[in-house]
C-alpha cells in the first residue's frame, strides 16, 4: 500500500460508529466544542429544526476534518483504541491501555 497523496479533505475519514466516535470523544471535545456548543444553543433556542443546519453541518465538518487529521496522524494507535471500544461496547475502563497509546500518539 502507498503513501496517500491527496489532500487531507479528500482523504476518506474512518467509518464513524460509536465504538471510533467514543475513542475520538476528548479530541473531539477539544476541537469541535465551540461549533458543539453553538449548534446546541441553536438548539435549546429554537424548536425548529431547518434552523440549526448550518450549526449541525459545522460539527459534522469538524468532527469528519478531525477524524481524518487523527486517521493520518496515528492510525494504528487510533485504530487499536477503537477496535477496543467496539469489542468492550465502548467501556473506556477496559481499554486504559489502547487509550494512553493513542493519547501518545495523537495528544489533544
Amino acid at each position: 500500500m502507498g503513501v496517500e497523496t491527496r489532500p487531507p479533505q479528500e482523504r476518506p475519514a474512518p467509518i464513524t460508529t460509536s465504538a471510533v466516535l467514543m475513542a475520538a470523544s476528548k479530541h473531539i471535545a477539544s476541537k469541535c466544542g465551540a461549533q458543539n456548543r453553538a449548534f446546541l444553543d441553536c438548539k435549546r433556542n429554537d424548536p425548529n429544526p431547518e434552523r440549526c443546519l448550518r450549526q449541525g453541518q459545522d460539527v459534522t465538518s469538524c468532527v469528519v476534518s478531525l477524524l481524518r487529521e487523527l486517521n493520518d496522524k496515528c492510525p494504528k494507535a487510533m485504530d487499536a483504541y477503537s477496535k477496543c471500544m467496539d469489542y468492550w461496547t465502548n467501556e473506556f475502563e477496559l481499554c486504559r491501555k489502547e487509550q494512553r497509546e493513542f493519547e501518545e500518539a495523537c495528544p489533544i
